[in-house]
């Protein structure tokens, strides 16, 4: 988790924003994350930062399963997760901006495309094929934790990540944790999803008059 945090107080968002003169929390919704820097500074601005929120996840990942893989072999999924659940609350609270960093789901996106292959396509079709449907960005991160828990426990249960029951246990407890730390920073979001007042993203022009 230190490794992962130590990744995840790279801010992207707050970085990118800082060298073209703002603090992106000033701004829009106020979240240091992809979203916001896509309607505050646009396309580029929000490809840049969400690669980068991205990358940070998965370089903690793939550093953790160096160090760790040889020498716990039947746990390193585990030590994954918890790399990830670091770089997660790296991004959510960095200590050097108050703890008011991020939502963590471009840090989760690295999460799942590098914790393990079988992951990645349902991921992508649920986000995607969300987003590309409604253009509600909040929808498509929601339903992503959500197939995520339970894609982690059906291949857990039939034995893909080669772990014993209690290393299993403990990594859904993990992942549990961190599914809903995403719906609960997402709740303002999920109140106007209820209500048909959540502000939908475009990768396009079109975020400046939505």
């Amino acid at each position: 988790m230190v490794i992962g945090y130590v990744f995840g107080l790279f801010q992207t968002a707050y970085l990118y924003g800082k060298l073209h003169g703002i603090d992106i929390r000033n701004y829009g919704s106020g979240n240091a994350g992809t979203t916001n820097t896509l309607r505050t500074l646009g396309t580029k601005a929000g490809l840049i930062v969400l690669l980068g929120d991205i990358m940070k996840c998965i370089l903690a990942i793939v550093l953790t399963n160096l160090l760790f893989r040889n020498s716990h072999t039947d746990e390193i999924y585990l030590l994954k997760i918890y790399a990830a659940a670091g770089a997660i609350l790296g991004h959510n609270f960095p200590f050097y901006l108050h703890f008011k960093g991020g939502k963590g789901i471009a840090a989760t996106a690295g999460m799942i495309l590098s914790f393990h292959p079988y992951l990645i396509p349902m991921g992508v079709l649920l986000f995607f094929g969300t987003f590309f449907t409604t253009h509600y960005v909040s929808l498509g991160s929601l339903l992503v934790y959500a197939g995520f828990m339970t894609e982690l426990v059906v291949l857990g249960q039939l034995g893909i990540f080669g772990m014993p029951q209690a290393a299993l246990n403990e990594m859904y407890v993990v992942a549990g944790f961190l599914t809903v730390m995403a719906y609960y920073k997402h709740k303002d979001n999920i109140k106007r999803l209820l209500d048909g007042t959540e502000r939908k993203t475009y990768l396009t022009h079109k975020n400046k008059g939505d």
